[in-house]
């Protein structure tokens, strides 16, 4: 089965290009959060170049989904390239409370600089990036308490920036999911179509279950096959949509005359996917990459 060659970028996607440019000079920090199931493909290369003025804090969100000793090694390779990185999950809390730490310690010299003036009280503000249904509206209301961000199971909610304060000492700026031109490579676009990050609506998600399905065969195969309770053994040499079908066939999915209901087998795997009801399984491994 050939693969989708993946792109997506909306026109307003090109406005949070603008945006973010011209508030960066509104913030001191830069927070950026990735899926930390695909901590790769999920990290748009654009952001470092339009946020290069100011430091950023990388979260590794959706943490309690993924595999941990996945993103530990991730977060590893991040310290040992001199980067600023947490594990932390906004539906569980998992890591939040070490964020204003970490922003503190990383503006360290320009708060001392604030308290030599007198302006200790200064609150820290931070801008808020990353790509479409990476978590930040869920991270904004868990910080502020509130339900002031648009919260949705899918990519382009946030469409506007907005101003957000927080119980912590730091004030958020909120930005629309940002994607790119065109992804550097097809395994770039699946992976963010894997988890969520583009419309389902203009991909063809019988291929793309299906391409999920062989990729989880292969890297956690055992968690796979229990889902679904298929044996791993007659799995074997089958081709995606065949993985698919076998979905379909254990879960009884079936249409008129018998034939195999693959769209609706393919709808479940991506649904139980990224809900981890397969299990907490990263597609992206540091080791399978030359940079982080």
């Amino acid at each position: 089965m050939p693969s989708q060659n993946i792109q997506w970028f909306p026109g307003h996607m090109a406005k949070t290009r603008r945006l973010i440019t011209e508030n960066l000079k509104l913030v001191d920090i830069v927070i950026e959060l990735l899926d930390a199931r695909i901590p790769k493909s999920s990290k748009n290369p654009e952001i470092a170049v339009l946020t290069e003025s100011r430091p950023t804090l990388t979260l590794f969100n959706k943490a309690s989904i993924a595999d941990k000793s996945t993103t530990k090694r991730w977060l590893e390779e991040y310290k040992k390239n001199g980067g600023f990185a947490l594990a932390v999950d906004c539906v569980t809390g998992e890591g939040l409370s070490r964020i204003a730490p970490a922003c503190r310690e990383i503006l360290k010299e320009k708060l001392e600089r604030y308290e030599e003036k007198g302006m200790s009280g200064k609150k820290i503000r931070a801008m808020i990036v990353g790509v479409p249904n990476v978590g930040k509206s869920s991270f904004v209301n868990k910080l502020s308490g509130s339900k002031k961000a648009k919260v949705e199971d899918r990519p382009g909610v946030t469409m506007s920036k907005q101003w957000v304060t927080t119980s912590i000492g730091i004030e958020l700026l909120d930005m629309p999911g940002i994607l790119w031109p065109k992804f550097e490579d097809e395994l770039t676009g699946e992976n963010l179509a894997f988890t969520g990050a583009i419309k389902d609506a203009i991909l063809d998600t019988e291929e793309l279950a299906a391409r999920l399905c062989a990729k989880l065969y292969n890297i956690a195969g055992d968690a796979f096959c229990a889902r679904y309770k298929l044996d791993k053994e007659k799995l074997a040499g089958l081709k995606p949509h065949e993985l698919l079908e076998a979905v379909a066939k254990k879960r009884g999915f079936l249409i008129s005359g018998g034939e195999l209901d693959t769209e609706r087998a393919a709808n479940i795997t991506l649904d139980e996917f990224r809900a981890a009801k397969i299990g907490n399984i990263s597609l992206e491994k540091p080791e399978d990459n030359s940079d982080a």
